[in-house]
């Protein structure tokens, strides 16, 4: 009934697991549940204490959490799907979708291995439109901020950036070099 050949078959079946196994190296090398995330901020740092330090290194240190955190989450995320996908295929349901019960094309599969939709169905994976809390306190700049600049975008670029600053002359135009040569003569009298 699988519209897969078995040779298909065997090829995404290697697919999803190379990949099973990346992510699980990934997980052993780094804590199943990543330890380190777990610690509070000094113990994961290694630091006695956050206060002798800049605001912008424990920014850039909370920055770098928060986005091992989300991409952690991610990983285990696909790990899952990868564990639904080899469960498909003992249960033979592998390579159909699981919301219209149409026949997923191989190319999709090869492309995403794991994936139990067809284009059609996938979920509705849209960012979010909401805007960050600190924008309802924000200033906005004064009238006119910018407009100058905006005007004038494109008019100097880096490309022309030389022929601009040429007719000024270098450190070896003739006129430096005789300026030059005149200062080291009267430092020789």
């Amino acid at each position: 009934m699988n519209h897969l050949s078995e040779s298909q078959l065997a090829e995404l079946k290697h697919m999803l697991l190379e990949q099973k196994k990346d992510l699980e190296k990934h997980f052993e090398q780094n804590g199943q549940e990543n330890t380190l995330l777990g610690e509070t901020l000094t113990d994961s740092t290694g630091e006695l204490s956050s206060y002798d330090n800049h605001p912008a290194d424990i920014g850039t240190e909370t920055f770098e959490r928060s986005r091992d955190l989300a991409i952690n989450e991610s990983l285990e995320s696909e790990l899952e799907q990868i564990n639904a996908a080899l469960q498909r295929m003992k249960k033979g349901t592998y390579g159909i979708c699981v919301e219209s019960g149409e026949e997923i094309p191989f190319e999709r599969l090869q492309a995403i291995p794991y994936t139990a939709y067809t284009v059609e169905h996938t979920p509705n994976r849209e960012l979010s439109n909401d805007r960050p809390i600190e924008e309802q306190v924000m200033t906005p700049p004064p009238k006119g901020a910018g407009e100058v600049r905006q005007r004038n975008a494109g008019r100097f670029d880096d490309a022309g950036s030389w022929d601009a600053v040429e007719e000024y002359g270098t450190s070896n135009s003739p006129a430096t070099a005789a300026k030059r040569d005149a200062a080291s003569y009267d430092e020789g009298m």
